[in-house]
């Protein structure tokens, strides 16, 4: 099944990182008016370039979360099975 699935994972991640891009400048525009701070640049201060990296990788993963979880429920309902199968509980092999 994950072979089958590779083609929609790659749709899904390349949707999720423009979508992610785009709610991430969404939501730095609230707060500052300038781009965000690259690290190395020596511009803003270490608490802005910090909460610039913070908040990019927060709103990235969970962008690529609900966008791979989608992808998994369309690939779910067309094909019949799920990608991926659910890990089992350590509890459940004693």
């Amino acid at each position: 099944m994950k072979l089958l699935y590779k083609p929609f994972a790659l749709i899904a991640s390349l949707v999720a990182a423009r979508i992610g891009h785009s709610v991430f400048r969404r939501l730095w525009s609230k707060v500052d008016d300038a781009p965000p701070p690259k690290p190395g640049s020596g511009e803003g201060t270490v608490v802005k370039v910090v909460a610039g990296a913070a908040l990019q990788a927060g709103v990235m993963a969970g962008v690529a979360a609900a966008v791979h979880r989608g992808s998994a429920r369309v690939f779910h309902h067309l094909i019949g099975a799920w990608p991926e199968k659910p890990a089992e509980d350590e509890d459940e092999k004693d």
